[in-house]
Protein backbone atom coordinates (compact mmCIF):
# COMPACT_ATOMS: atom_id res chain seq x y z
CA UNK A 1 0.00 0.00 0.00
CA UNK A 2 1.37 3.45 -0.98
CA UNK A 3 2.28 5.70 1.76
CA UNK A 4 3.21 9.79 1.85
CA UNK A 5 5.17 11.46 3.74
CA UNK A 6 4.74 15.06 5.55
CA UNK A 7 5.86 17.17 2.42
CA UNK A 8 3.62 14.52 -0.12
CA UNK A 9 0.57 15.71 2.18
CA UNK A 10 1.59 19.22 2.04
CA UNK A 11 1.62 19.20 -1.69
CA UNK A 12 -1.72 17.12 -2.19
CA UNK A 13 -4.07 18.96 0.50
CA UNK A 14 -1.98 22.74 0.76
CA UNK A 15 -1.81 22.53 4.36
CA UNK A 16 0.78 23.81 5.83
CA UNK A 17 3.10 21.84 7.78
CA UNK A 18 2.31 23.01 10.99
CA UNK A 19 -1.53 22.63 10.29
CA UNK A 20 -0.75 19.00 9.70
CA UNK A 21 0.93 18.51 13.43
CA UNK A 22 -1.73 20.28 14.80
CA UNK A 23 -4.47 17.73 13.08
CA UNK A 24 -2.51 14.59 14.14
CA UNK A 25 -1.84 16.52 17.86
CA UNK A 26 -5.30 16.89 18.11
CA UNK A 27 -6.20 13.29 17.48
CA UNK A 28 -7.69 13.23 14.03
CA UNK A 29 -5.09 11.03 12.36
CA UNK A 30 -2.92 8.61 13.82
CA UNK A 31 -0.22 8.25 11.10
CA UNK A 32 2.63 5.20 10.48
CA UNK A 33 6.31 5.63 11.41
CA UNK A 34 9.01 5.13 8.48
CA UNK A 35 12.74 3.45 8.84
CA UNK A 36 13.53 7.05 10.54
CA UNK A 37 10.32 7.54 12.65
CA UNK A 38 9.21 10.18 10.17
CA UNK A 39 5.09 10.06 9.84
CA UNK A 40 4.10 8.17 6.87
CA UNK A 41 0.49 8.63 5.58
CA UNK A 42 -2.04 6.07 4.11
CA UNK A 43 -4.74 7.25 1.39
CA UNK A 44 -7.45 7.16 4.10
CA UNK A 45 -5.34 9.55 6.62
CA UNK A 46 -5.15 12.20 3.64
CA UNK A 47 -8.58 12.07 3.47
CA UNK A 48 -9.00 12.57 6.97
CA UNK A 49 -7.11 15.22 7.22
CA UNK A 50 -8.65 16.94 4.58
CA UNK A 51 -12.12 16.34 5.20
CA UNK A 52 -11.07 17.44 8.98
CA UNK A 53 -9.61 20.84 8.02
CA UNK A 54 -12.53 21.28 6.25
CA UNK A 55 -14.87 20.85 9.02
CA UNK A 56 -13.26 22.70 11.38
CA UNK A 57 -13.01 25.88 8.76
CA UNK A 58 -17.24 25.42 8.73
CA UNK A 59 -17.11 25.60 12.72
CA UNK A 60 -18.25 22.51 13.48
CA UNK A 61 -17.65 20.95 16.84
CA UNK A 62 -15.01 18.67 17.71
CA UNK A 63 -17.04 16.51 19.01
CA UNK A 64 -19.15 16.25 15.45
CA UNK A 65 -15.64 15.99 13.40
CA UNK A 66 -14.58 12.71 15.50
CA UNK A 67 -18.11 11.25 14.60
CA UNK A 68 -18.14 12.09 10.86
CA UNK A 69 -14.46 11.08 10.72
CA UNK A 70 -15.31 8.20 11.91
CA UNK A 71 -17.97 7.10 9.54
CA UNK A 72 -15.86 8.60 7.08
CA UNK A 73 -13.18 6.13 7.68
CA UNK A 74 -15.53 3.17 7.81
CA UNK A 75 -16.37 3.80 4.37
CA UNK A 76 -13.15 4.52 2.67
CA UNK A 77 -11.41 2.08 0.57
CA UNK A 78 -8.25 1.06 1.51
CA UNK A 79 -6.97 2.40 -1.56
CA UNK A 80 -8.35 4.80 -3.92
CA UNK A 81 -10.41 2.98 -7.10
CA UNK A 82 -9.24 4.04 -10.57
CA UNK A 83 -12.99 6.13 -11.32
CA UNK A 84 -11.81 8.23 -8.18
CA UNK A 85 -14.14 8.90 -4.95
CA UNK A 86 -16.91 11.54 -4.43
CA UNK A 87 -17.09 12.87 -0.80
CA UNK A 88 -19.53 15.13 1.15
CA UNK A 89 -20.47 15.46 4.23
CA UNK A 90 -24.00 17.17 5.54
CA UNK A 91 -23.28 17.87 9.46
CA UNK A 92 -22.28 15.03 10.89
CA UNK A 93 -22.66 12.51 7.92
CA UNK A 94 -20.45 11.57 5.30
CA UNK A 95 -21.20 9.81 2.25
CA UNK A 96 -18.45 8.27 0.16
CA UNK A 97 -19.04 7.56 -3.43
CA UNK A 98 -17.99 6.21 -6.93
CA UNK A 99 -16.11 9.23 -8.49
CA UNK A 100 -18.28 9.03 -11.34
CA UNK A 101 -21.29 10.17 -8.74
CA UNK A 102 -21.24 13.84 -7.45
CA UNK A 103 -23.50 14.33 -4.34
CA UNK A 104 -25.16 17.27 -4.65
CA UNK A 105 -27.09 19.40 -1.15
CA UNK A 106 -29.55 22.32 -1.95
CA UNK A 107 -30.56 23.00 1.61
CA UNK A 108 -27.54 24.92 2.72
CA UNK A 109 -26.09 22.87 5.07
CA UNK A 110 -23.54 21.62 2.71
CA UNK A 111 -20.11 21.55 4.52
CA UNK A 112 -17.78 19.27 2.66
CA UNK A 113 -17.26 18.08 -1.25
CA UNK A 114 -13.97 16.69 -2.09
CA UNK A 115 -13.27 14.80 -5.46
CA UNK A 116 -10.03 12.20 -5.10
CA UNK A 117 -8.71 11.02 -8.40
CA UNK A 118 -5.14 10.00 -9.79
CA UNK A 119 -4.07 11.59 -12.75
CA UNK A 120 -0.88 10.78 -14.26
CA UNK A 121 0.25 8.38 -10.80
CA UNK A 122 0.13 11.44 -8.96
CA UNK A 123 -2.74 11.75 -6.43
CA UNK A 124 -4.95 14.54 -6.34
CA UNK A 125 -7.48 16.46 -3.71
CA UNK A 126 -10.02 18.87 -4.73
CA UNK A 127 -12.41 20.67 -3.08
CA UNK A 128 -15.75 21.17 -5.79
CA UNK A 129 -16.24 24.83 -4.66
CA UNK A 130 -12.80 26.27 -4.53
CA UNK A 131 -11.82 28.34 -7.00
CA UNK A 132 -9.15 27.86 -9.22
CA UNK A 133 -6.98 30.34 -11.12
CA UNK A 134 -3.85 31.34 -12.80
CA UNK A 135 -3.06 34.06 -10.92
CA UNK A 136 -3.75 34.24 -6.67
CA UNK A 137 -6.99 36.30 -6.33
CA UNK A 138 -6.43 39.95 -4.85
CA UNK A 139 -9.58 40.01 -2.60
CA UNK A 140 -8.31 40.06 0.97
CA UNK A 141 -4.37 40.10 2.48
CA UNK A 142 -5.57 36.70 3.46
CA UNK A 143 -6.70 35.04 0.16
CA UNK A 144 -3.08 36.45 -1.29
CA UNK A 145 -1.52 34.82 1.32
CA UNK A 146 -2.83 31.85 0.76
CA UNK A 147 -2.94 31.47 -2.42
CA UNK A 148 0.44 31.82 -2.90
CA UNK A 149 1.54 29.65 -0.25
CA UNK A 150 -0.58 27.06 -2.12
CA UNK A 151 1.22 28.48 -5.41
CA UNK A 152 4.37 27.54 -3.74
CA UNK A 153 3.77 23.99 -2.71
CA UNK A 154 2.51 23.38 -6.03
CA UNK A 155 5.51 24.85 -7.64
CA UNK A 156 7.79 23.30 -5.74
CA UNK A 157 8.97 20.09 -7.06
CA UNK A 158 8.67 21.69 -11.10
CA UNK A 159 10.56 24.89 -10.34
CA UNK A 160 12.18 25.71 -7.15
CA UNK A 161 13.39 28.87 -7.69
CA UNK A 162 9.75 30.27 -8.57
CA UNK A 163 8.38 28.54 -5.34
CA UNK A 164 11.25 31.02 -3.02
CA UNK A 165 9.36 33.61 -4.83
CA UNK A 166 6.14 32.55 -4.09
CA UNK A 167 7.23 31.99 -0.53
CA UNK A 168 8.67 35.31 -0.48
CA UNK A 169 5.13 36.68 -1.48
CA UNK A 170 3.23 34.89 1.31
CA UNK A 171 5.19 36.38 3.78
CA UNK A 172 5.01 39.39 2.69
CA UNK A 173 1.35 39.54 2.50
CA UNK A 174 1.17 38.32 6.35
CA UNK A 175 4.65 38.30 7.88
CA UNK A 176 2.68 37.02 10.99
CA UNK A 177 1.69 33.34 9.80
CA UNK A 178 4.96 30.71 10.51
CA UNK A 179 3.82 28.38 7.69
CA UNK A 180 5.32 30.19 4.36
CA UNK A 181 8.81 31.13 6.33
CA UNK A 182 8.86 27.62 7.54
CA UNK A 183 8.91 26.59 3.99
CA UNK A 184 10.59 29.46 2.32
CA UNK A 185 13.72 28.39 4.83
CA UNK A 186 13.34 24.78 4.37
CA UNK A 187 13.58 24.90 0.87
CA UNK A 188 16.43 27.42 0.47
CA UNK A 189 17.91 24.78 3.05
CA UNK A 190 17.49 21.89 0.90
CA UNK A 191 18.99 23.82 -2.26
CA UNK A 192 22.08 24.10 -0.09
CA UNK A 193 21.93 27.80 0.61
CA UNK A 194 22.06 28.02 4.22
CA UNK A 195 23.03 31.51 5.03
CA UNK A 196 19.83 32.63 3.20
CA UNK A 197 17.85 30.18 4.65
CA UNK A 198 19.66 31.37 8.29
CA UNK A 199 18.33 34.68 7.44
CA UNK A 200 14.73 33.74 6.78
CA UNK A 201 14.39 31.84 9.66
CA UNK A 202 15.71 35.08 11.68
CA UNK A 203 13.41 37.35 10.65
CA UNK A 204 10.79 34.36 10.83
CA UNK A 205 11.52 34.12 14.61
CA UNK A 206 11.42 37.82 14.92
CA UNK A 207 8.06 38.41 13.20
CA UNK A 208 5.96 35.37 13.33
CA UNK A 209 3.56 34.05 15.06
CA UNK A 210 5.45 31.50 17.49
CA UNK A 211 5.64 28.04 15.69
CA UNK A 212 7.47 24.36 17.35
CA UNK A 213 8.21 23.59 13.76
CA UNK A 214 10.15 27.04 12.82
CA UNK A 215 12.07 26.62 15.61
CA UNK A 216 12.58 22.68 14.48
CA UNK A 217 13.71 23.47 10.93
CA UNK A 218 16.08 26.24 12.68
CA UNK A 219 17.39 23.34 14.49
CA UNK A 220 18.27 21.35 11.75
CA UNK A 221 19.83 23.94 9.83
CA UNK A 222 21.68 24.81 12.92
CA UNK A 223 22.89 20.84 13.18
CA UNK A 224 24.33 21.19 9.67
CA UNK A 225 26.17 24.08 10.10
CA UNK A 226 28.11 22.06 13.28
CA UNK A 227 26.57 24.92 15.68
CA UNK A 228 25.39 22.29 17.89
CA UNK A 229 24.54 24.33 20.82
CA UNK A 230 22.69 26.73 18.80
CA UNK A 231 20.80 24.09 17.74
CA UNK A 232 20.57 22.23 21.12
CA UNK A 233 18.99 26.01 22.17
CA UNK A 234 16.31 26.05 18.51
CA UNK A 235 15.13 22.02 19.70
CA UNK A 236 15.03 23.11 23.28
CA UNK A 237 12.44 26.44 21.90
CA UNK A 238 10.65 23.76 19.71
CA UNK A 239 9.71 21.88 22.53
CA UNK A 240 8.96 24.38 24.86
CA UNK A 241 5.88 25.26 21.99
CA UNK A 242 5.06 21.85 21.72
CA UNK A 243 6.18 19.51 24.28
CA UNK A 244 4.48 16.67 22.34
CA UNK A 245 7.15 16.96 19.11
CA UNK A 246 8.77 13.62 19.62
CA UNK A 247 11.30 14.52 16.89
CA UNK A 248 12.44 17.60 18.90
CA UNK A 249 13.00 15.24 21.85
CA UNK A 250 15.02 12.78 19.45
CA UNK A 251 17.13 15.12 18.39
CA UNK A 252 17.77 16.49 21.62
CA UNK A 253 18.82 12.99 22.92
CA UNK A 254 20.76 12.60 20.08
CA UNK A 255 22.72 15.74 20.23
CA UNK A 256 23.03 15.38 24.75
CA UNK A 257 24.63 11.38 23.80
CA UNK A 258 27.10 12.78 21.11
CA UNK A 259 28.32 15.54 23.79
CA UNK A 260 28.51 12.86 26.82
CA UNK A 261 25.66 14.13 28.55
CA UNK A 262 24.09 10.85 29.32
CA UNK A 263 21.47 11.44 31.77
CA UNK A 264 19.80 14.83 29.33
CA UNK A 265 19.94 12.24 26.92
CA UNK A 266 18.06 9.64 28.29
CA UNK A 267 15.49 11.67 29.97
CA UNK A 268 14.48 13.16 26.00
CA UNK A 269 14.94 9.05 24.76
CA UNK A 270 12.45 8.39 27.18
CA UNK A 271 10.10 11.01 26.19
CA UNK A 272 10.62 10.57 22.85
CA UNK A 273 9.43 7.30 23.12
CA UNK A 274 6.76 7.81 25.77
CA UNK A 275 5.30 10.20 22.48
CA UNK A 276 5.70 7.59 19.88
CA UNK A 277 4.35 4.90 21.32
CA UNK A 278 0.96 3.94 20.18
CA UNK A 279 -1.46 1.43 22.53
CA UNK A 280 -2.68 -1.32 20.48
Amino acid sequence: MDTYSVRDVERVLRLPQSTIRGLIKAGFVDPARGARREYRFSFQDLIVLRAARALIDANVSKRKINRALKDLRQHLPETLPLSGLSISAVGDRVVVRDGKAHWQVDDGQYLLGLDVTIEGGVLRVIERNEERSEEPAASTATNVDEDWFSKAIELEQSDPKAALAAYERAVKADQTDASAWINWGRLLHERGNTKEAERVYRRALEQSEPDALLHFNFGVLLEDLERVQDALEAYQHAIEEDPALADGHYNLARLYEALGKEQHAIRHLGQYRRLIAVPR
